[in-house]
This record gives structure tokens, sequence and C-alpha cells, in this order.
């Protein structure tokens, strides 16, 4: 599921989910974020284990389903992150 941050000091990517839902759906403006030491606007992504943006930003709201991770120069590569269509047999949330 979702992780939380790392204390202060250590030395690992975070790929973060906004709304931390697990698993991500498109319908509700899934954001990643991705976390980690290195230079800022260096964040390397990977959509369905692929290089598939070199120098894109820390933050960016995703537009297609698939699975995606991102590689910070100082900490290496984060958690794999799903995310799926709505339609995929994920029927709509029930409300408490």
């Amino acid at each position: 599921g979702w992780c939380p941050l790392s204390p202060a000091g250590a030395q690992s990517t975070q790929l973060l989910v906004e709304p931390p839902w697990t698993p991500a759906v498109l319908w509700e403006r899934v954001t990643l974020t991705c976390q980690g030491s290195g230079t800022a606007g260096a964040t390397a992504w990977y959509k369905d284990g692929t290089s598939w943006w070199l120098e894109g930003p820390d933050r960016f709201r995703v537009t297609e389903s698939g699975t995606y991770k991102c590689d910070r120069a100082g900490t290496g590569l984060s958690p794999t992150v799903s995310v799926l269509d709505s339609e995929r047999g994920l029927g709509v949330p029930s409300l408490a």
C-alpha cells in the first residue's frame, strides 16, 4: 500500500500517490510525486517497465493507466505504483 515518508537522512526514493488509494484509478485525478535526494528536476520516469520520460518533473498528473516508477540520481529507483483505468473491474467505491 502507501508508504509513509522515510525519516530524514534515509537514502531512498519514494513515489507518493495522491489521493493515496490503492490501487490508484485514473478518474480520481491521480498525481505522482517522486521524492528523493539528488538534483531536483532530474527525475527519470518509467512506465510499464520501460524508460518513458528521461528528464521529467518530480510531480505530474497521470493521464494514462499503467505501472509507474521514478529514478533519482541520488537515491535510485522508487517502488512501482500501478494506476488503473476505472472500468477494469473496479466498481465505484461505496460511500460509508
